[in-house]
């Protein structure tokens, strides 16, 4: 088989119907291009959306939970089967707040080679006060840096930033729903009322914008030693350890682990975002159907141009078979020219694609919501590039083919006799 000489017909066909190539190419480029941008859109936002609440929640939360007597009084019935016994408001046992030996713990996590880091937190409920208006509230004790490392705090201080709570030892980054309700802004003071009644003055270096108005309206951030001041507690006085690790897999049974070791109350992330989890689930089904459809319809059309391509050319066919090529090299000819349509479309179709997702990447966009978006989130990820020039291909070819297989089998004497 002569592949130069195929190959040179095959550029003569695309040439001399000039405009059905570059439209069959044209149909390729777009449907590429459409699919880049939608996916590199779609997941982008996805992306975003899992990182707004994956990049603030710990992989294992510790903390001590409020929890009902394991022997209730009904228990300490001798007979309860010869008794009628009746018991009302059980009330929950007095559990400690804090974490015993949480230090220890803390120590014991940061030497562990699955962690990333695990740090500790004091969570104070208070009350805001300005003049005569009381505000409720919850006040984080963190240590400011590492908070910042591990769960990119800085990320939503629209005003100040962290490393002037961790040189202001009296300092907070307020709520920016607290500092518009008080009429608060960066530098001034703020008085707390700790739940034992003492009263703080605080400096405000920073205010704190999660998106979420429920948090922004309550939630705080002052230092660790701060927080213990405020309940009057030593240093050793620890709420909750948040831990972060390298693999995320890990959190289930790492979890299970550190609740039955340390006898404390843990949770995994997946567990505490179950929900998020499930709608992140239904929207990357909803991004690769849409995706795959995408490509579908791009498909059908690349193959009715192609088909329409081959059946204008039946004269040509005839001609070639009456000059003694066989079926299989007029077949040849055929998905020749439908790679070559392909390999140039589907090129153009990823810098088409390309193109109009740095346009969307680069265009403005300002939502209080999300203090840290600036832009449209797109992703660039190199596999849907990859997965596109691949469909290309295979669309291409399958149009080609089709319509080829009927091609090779035309008996040239009925063409040229219909004419």
């Amino acid at each position: 088989m002569n592949y130069p000489l195929i190959f040179s017909i095959a550029k003569t066909h695309l040439v001399s119907r000039f405009k059905q190539s570059a439209v069959a190419a044209l149909g390729v480029t777009f449907g590429i291009g459409t699919f880049i941008t939608m996916i590199g859109f779609m997941t982008g936002l996805n992306d975003l959306l899992d990182g707004l609440v994956l990049n603030r929640t710990p992989h294992v939360h510790l903390y001590n939970e409020i929890k009902i007597s394991e022997k209730q009084p009904i228990d300490f019935i001798t007979n309860p089967a010869e008794e009628l016994s009746i018991v009302r408001s059980v009330q929950p046992k007095f559990n400690q707040i804090r974490i015993h030996n949480a230090l220890p713990i803390l120590d014991f996590l940061n030497k562990d080679k699955r962690v990333k880091g695990a740090i500790p937190q004091i969570k104070v409920q208070v009350f805001y006060k300005a003049g005569a208006v009381n505000l409720n509230g919850i006040l984080n004790g963190i240590e400011p840096l590492q908070e910042d490392r591990l769960f990119n705090i800085g990320d939503y201080v629209i005003e100040g930033n962290v490393q002037l709570l961790k040189n202001t030892p009296s300092g907070i980054i307020l709520g920016a729903g607290v500092a518009d309700k008080l009429k608060l802004s960066l530098g001034d003071r703020i008085y707390i009322s700790s739940p034992n009644g003492a009263l703080f003055q605080l400096k405000i270096v920073g205010i704190y914008q999660s998106g979420l108005a429920e948090v922004d309206d309550i939630q705080s951030y002052v230092n660790v030693k701060m927080a213990q001041r405020i309940m009057g507690q030593s240093e050793s006085y620890i709420t909750d350890i948040n831990v972060k690790l390298h693999d995320l897999a890990l959190s289930v049974d790492m979890a299970s682990q550190l609740s039955q070791q340390f006898n404390v109350s843990a949770i995994d992330i997946n567990a505490a975002n179950a929900q998020f989890d499930t709608g992140t689930s239904i929207r990357n089904i909803i991004t690769y159907a849409v995706s795959i459809t995408l490509l579908i319809v791009a498909g059908f059309g690349i193959y009715n141009i192609l088909n329409m391509l081959i059946y204008e050319k039946m004269n040509d066919i005839a001609i070639l078979k009456a000059t003694g090529f066989s079926g299989k090299d007029v077949q040849y000819i055929f998905i020749t020219q439908a790679m070559v349509i392909g390999i140039i479309g589907g090129s153009l179709g990823l810098i088409v694609g390309f193109l109009l997702s740095v346009l969307i990447d680069n265009t403005p966009f300002k939502t209080e919501a999300v203090p840290t978006l600036e832009t449209f989130p797109v992703n660039f990820d190199p596999v849907y590039y990859i997965i596109g020039i691949i469909f290309a291909l295979i669309a291409t070819f399958l149009a080609g083919y089709l319509p080829s297989r009927k091609a090779k089998n035309i008996d040239p004497v009925e063409i040229i006799r219909g004419q």
